[in-house]
């Protein structure tokens, strides 16, 4: 190690592991932290060459590969806890996004949360096993967050008891879902569902998108990756319009909401409870944030405890860049954000888990509070993020050095 380094940690005045244990939410949860990164980090199978050296197409083609051994090796460890399979997923892709993202962290919680007893049976299985590959498509052209403000339709069709469902305008076609473009033959699609002309509001289906042994595009379905992007070359992004397809009544997720085959309707608890796998991946975004601006702090401040820089006094040795206060202003800020966006992260992450709990149990009266906070929390750490992220990373870049800014590492 770094003398410097070794210096500046040895002269901490805080247990570094006290610490540790704080940010995992205990020392049990870092071990199991710990075991399950050297999993994933002491695999050979799980090794690949450097993204930073592939093209846009080799990048989606190693991640698909990758992200096929990963769910294999998931299973072979039983790993079935949400948040270990999270750890997981990133120390094999070492933080980069990958094809499957929206498939486990979207498709599949939201089969487990919204479909009834007889619809897990029939769609989870095949999908954990990689025979169903799902994407979550919500956002449109015209509508992201405003979720209500969607155009997608799906109209029963009582006579042969399907839903019929259509993209009726530009707006209305579903893009940016990950995993949309080459990888997912099913989506979950949010759409306004209409009854004998009657909006009831915005329902989750499960669509077919994909013919199951050619992987070409089901009759009536556009789809297509929506092309190069700033980053993210190992997801396929992607675009989706839907002209007249027919699903079973048994594809719309109901174990809140119902449709009976004769067409009545019947209310789900909360018309709130459709968001659920929504405020589920906001909390994980709060995370992520942090993990992202942790990253950024870590290699800007370790670098200036190693970095000397200018002869202030002649014979003198070179002080560290850490110990100039312009430097300090610079990284100390923003790695105080880092530890408060963590702390918001854990909090949204518990009661997000424990509201989750409560409506299991029939209790939705918390259902408000995780909404709310959930999109204030999500709101302030996107803001946050803008300016102590975006912004964070670029002080971060401008703060080693000229000669090393420009390098994408």
């Amino acid at each position: 190690m770094n003398p410097d380094l070794r210096r500046e940690r040895e002269s901490a005045t805080f247990l570094t592991e006290s610490l540790t244990h704080l940010l995992d939410g205990g020392p049990e949860k870092t071990r199991r932290r710990r075991e399950i990164e050297s999993l994933a980090l002491n695999d050979p199978d799980l090794q690949h060459e450097d993204p930073n050296f592939m093209t846009y197409s080799e990048r989606y083609d190693a991640a698909v590969k990758k992200s096929s051994l990963m769910v294999k090796k998931i299973q072979e460890n039983a790993i079935s806890n949400p948040e270990e399979i999270i750890f997981f997923k990133r120390y094999v892709h070492r933080g980069w996004p990958e094809p499957l993202d929206l498939h486990l962290g979207m498709f599949l919680p939201t089969i487990l949360n919204q479909a009834t007893p007889e619809q897990q049976d029939r769609f989870f299985m095949p999908a954990w096993n990689l025979q169903i590959i799902g994407t979550y498509a919500q956002t449109e052209m015209g509508h992201g967050t405003f979720i209500r403000g969607l155009e997608t339709t799906a109209t029963y069709d009582p006579s042969t008891q399907e839903f019929v469902l259509n993209s009726p305008t530009v707006t209305s076609i579903k893009w940016w879902p990950g995993g949309l473009g080459k990888t997912s033959n099913h989506a979950i699609v949010l759409a306004q569902l209409y009854i004998q002309g009657q909006c009831k509001g915005l329902h989750a289906f499960i669509v077919p998108i994909r013919k199951m042994g050619t992987h070409e595009p089901l009759p009536g379905v556009i789809v297509g990756d929506i092309g190069p992007k700033f980053g993210y070359d190992q997801v396929d992004n992607g675009f989706l319009k839907l002209e007249n397809i027919r699903i079973p009544r048994e594809n719309m997720l109901m174990r809140y909401a119902k449709v009976m085959p004769d067409g009545t309707y019947l209310k789900p608890p909360s018309d709130k409870l459709t968001y659920g796998t929504m405020v589920f991946i906001r909390c994980m975004i709060v995370g992520e944030s942090a993990r992202v601006l942790s990253q950024a702090c870590t290699i800007a401040v370790r670098y200036s405890a190693v970095r000397h820089q200018s002869e202030l006094k002649p014979g003198a040795p070179e002080p560290q860049i850490l110990d100039y206060q312009t430097q300090q202003y610079k990284l100390f800020p923003l790695l105080a954000t880092a530890y408060a966006f963590r702390f918001v992260g854990n909090f949204m992450r518990d009661m997000y888990q424990r509201i989750t709990a409560d409506i299991n149990d029939g209790d939705y009266s918390q259902l408000p509070e995780v909404l709310g906070s959930d999109g204030v929390g999500n709101a302030r750490c996107v803001i946050a993020l803008s300016f102590f992220g975006g912004e964070g990373e670029s002080i971060y870049i401008r703060s080693v050095g000229a000669k090393h800014k420009y390098s994408l590492f």
